[in-house]
């Protein structure tokens, strides 16, 4: 199909983006890298107005080293992502999970900022910027402010950002020496997850001494396993306490039934993905 009729503006700064978003009012959408609009647009399940193009924007591209933390650019793709050197080596979950996306073509015009933005449940990176603690640096006609990732994702396809503002970049907490793994489970390659989950542990002489893990599509936002990491961290790396641990996973989660799976099928994938995730990670 072919999208409505719409006005088309393609800025080369955030100024002017903001400037022109303020211009087209509320009915207007913002465009990344165009991997989830575009077939929106395409079955007119949405008729914006106008489109706001941010691909010739490069201040929001690119990764840089901030002190205890890396900072993303809302517009670098998931193949820069995904191949960064500061990203491998500060943020392994980040590397881990990108490189799961979708399939190369995606990766190479799809953005991170764009994918946490659409905030689809069944997307991976949002159970990645959860578990990771990450900010988002959000713009508006106000000014900046800054956004935990769990208060970023407000419901399914929602987050926090206001009609007039625009995700900007964000700020992930190093986990330097952290091992991580990213365990999905889908019905086809290269599909959505039906669930997936995002671990990473800090293991010092055979002991897990931090660990973060966040699930993906157990819930219209994604879910932090908080009982999960409380069950890993002071243990020993070893596969019963995994184990048990791993039977917390769905704890706080409110899993969805639909055509893939239902609720308690969703539940099982949970604990049965936890396992698997944080066995690769720690290594046992």
């Amino acid at each position: 199909m072919i999208p409505s009729e719409f006005e088309y503006v393609a800025p080369t700064s955030l100024a002017e983006a903001l400037s022109a978003l303020a211009d087209a009012g509320e009915d207007a959408k913002v465009i990344a890298g165009g991997q989830s609009l575009m077939p929106v647009l395409r079955l007119r399940l949405n008729s914006p107005s106008t489109i706001i193009d941010l691909g010739r924007i490069e201040e929001l591209r690119g990764v840089r080293d901030d002190g205890d933390a890396l900072v993303v650019g809302a517009m670098t793709t998931h193949h820069d992502v995904m191949t960064d050197a500061l990203v491998g080596q500060h943020a392994t979950l980040l590397a881990e999970a990108t490189a799961t996306v979708a399939d190369p073509q995606i990766r190479h015009r799809g953005t991170f900022g764009g994918s946490l933005a659409h905030a689809d449940p069944a997307g991976d990176l949002g159970a990645v910027a959860v578990a990771l603690d990450t900010t988002m640096t959000v713009a508006g006609p106000n000014g900046r402010r800054s956004l935990g990732a769990e208060e970023f994702f407000t419901d399914i396809f929602t987050t926090a950002l206001e009609p007039d503002e625009i995700l900007v970049d964000i700020r992930i907490p190093k986990h330097t020496g952290w091992r991580a793994h990213y365990e999905k489970f889908h019905r086809v390659s290269q599909s959505w997850s039906m669930v997936a989950v995002a671990a990473t542990v800090d293991v010092d002489g055979g002991t897990i001494r931090n660990a973060a893990v966040a699930l993906t599509n157990m819930g219209a936002v994604p879910v932090r396993a908080r009982g999960v990491e409380q069950a890993l961290v002071g243990q020993s790396a070893d596969i019963d306490v995994i184990r048990a641990a791993a039977d917390h996973a769905a704890e706080g989660a409110e899993p969805m039934s639909d055509t893939n799976a239902d609720a308690e099928y969703r539940t099982h994938l949970a604990k049965v993905l936890t396992r698997r995730a944080v066995v690769t990670a720690t290594g046992v």
